[in-house]
């Protein structure tokens, strides 16, 4: 199949799409396609989810029930576990974790087995996107070889191949997969007019055509290791300010009136998610084959990776004040989830922050509205159903290290006996005599 073949597939609407992993990038994805007009086949090893798809049944913020659900009665979308559907597909796009391994190194071990899975079904005139945020080189170095030995077909003349960065922010009431605008590199003109095309045609934030996958794959690297320093940044900062007896908060919002030449960033106990924690560590390990040390990034990383441990210094001063030891305080978390209003704990920074309480000796329960409960290293965790005034008033020390907006903060205030606010969360609060902030 040619370019102008493919292109007027795209434009017909009769192409086929698949989406090989139905996570917070994948199942989105996979509802936009189907939305545009395009049969689109999710494919994951994890049968619950596909289960889950093929009744309708949405699992993902960033998904709208009322819309899985009509395009499944619809016969637009459909779950499978068997990888052998790819080859009905025109179009496939790569949406699987790239998690780090113990020795903080780039674990590829998903994108591999998935490019492995499709390779030996795909058919001729395909394109395949791979999604995943990955160090650059990636898509050339890894993916390609696989799906050429795999399909015994050559990429370029036979298949087409790219990068496109996903860019999910969950929870974000603005920008979602429909409307934040897409970045594409391919290997080849024909395949990078191709995928972009296909993207437009899903899409309305519009899409960025770059020169190779490893300029999409550094851009996306980019985009998080930005905000990695400059959280490092301001969480020194709040360190320093903490020493001179200055509030960090009313610093930045002083500092952001100026019109230009500033970005708010906040301090916080640490960095969670799946992307800003893990992308520096990418770039890092990428770095080092030439020879190369990325200071100011791995500066950064350092003071985010410390700051759970450094917050619960801080809790330990706060109870200090109340002549209480941390060892045998009861301690109350207040959110676990790694931003306001979602359920996603990945990488969150709470956990670390319990654990650390709990290896210093305090008794520690949680309250997530959002997560009911967690699985950090083996164990699970659940979360107090209701936060009633015999809970708040039974802590010796309320620890906020999540700012969901759903949360009665004056209800915290007016009956817990010490708070320790990592977020500032509880900002709009008027009586503060109980409440120290990061």
């Amino acid at each position: 199949m040619n370019k102008q073949e493919l292109l007027d597939k795209i434009a017909s609407r009769d192409l086929v799409c698949g989406t090989v992993g139905l996570g917070y990038v994948g199942l989105p994805l996979a509802v936009e396609k189907a939305k545009a007009g395009f049969k689109t086949v999710g494919i994951d090893v994890q049968a619950e989810k596909v289960d889950m798809v093929n009744r309708g049944e949405n699992y993902i913020g960033d998904v709208v029930n009322e819309d899985l659900q009509q395009l499944v009665n619809d016969g637009m979308i459909e779950a499978t576990t068997d990888f052998s559907r790819i080859g009905e597909c025109d179009f496939v796009a790569i949406c699987v974790p790239t998690p780090l391994d113990v020795h903080q190194q780039p674990d590829t071990s998903y994108m591999e087995s998935s490019a492995k899975a499709i390779a030996p079904y795909l058919k001729e005139g395909v394109m395949v996107v791979l999604e995943s945020t990955t160090y650059p080189g990636t898509t050339e170095e890894l993916i390609r070889p696989i799906l050429e030995e795999g399909s015994g077909m050559t990429c370029g003349e036979q298949f087409y191949l790219g990068f496109s960065p996903e860019r999910v922010d969950p929870g974000n009431l603005i920008y979602k997969t429909k409307n934040t605008p897409k970045v594409v590199g391919a290997i080849g003109d024909d395949a990078l007019d191709c995928i972009a095309a296909l993207y437009e045609s899903v899409l309305e934030g519009g899409v960025t055509k770059v020169s190779s996958p490893a300029v999409a794959e550094m851009e996306k690297i980019l985009e998080n290791t930005y905000r990695n320093v400059n959280i490092g940044l301001v969480n020194e900062m709040a360190m320093l300010c903490d020493r001179m007896g200055i509030n960090v908060w009313e610093v930045i919002d002083a500092a952001k009136t100026k019109p230009y030449g500033f970005t708010a960033f906040y301090p916080g106990p640490g960095l969670g998610g799946h992307c800003i924690p893990l992308d520096p560590y990418y770039l890092s390990w990428k770095a080092r084959e030439y020879g190369f040390h990325t200071s100011m990034i791995e500066s950064s990383m350092m003071v985010n990776d410390q700051m759970p441990e450094y917050c619960v210094d801080r809790a330990a001063r706060v109870l200090n004040e109340s002549e209480k030891s941390l060892k045998g305080a009861n301690v109350l978390v207040l959110g676990v989830a790694y931003k306001q209003d979602i359920d996603d704990y990945r990488e969150s920074p709470a956990l670390r922050v319990i654990e650390c309480l709990e290896k210093r000796g305090a008794n520690v329960c949680f309250y997530d509205p959002w997560v009911a409960e967690y699985r950090y290293k083996g164990d699970t965790k659940q979360s107090i159903p209701v936060l009633t005034e015999e809970v708040l008033s039974g802590a010796d020390l309320v620890m906020v290290t999540c700012a969901h907006t759903n949360v009665d903060y004056d209800f915290v205030q007016q009956h817990a006996k010490a708070i320790f606010d990592t977020k500032n969360a509880m900002k709009g609060v008027e009586v503060r005599d109980n409440i120290e902030v990061l």
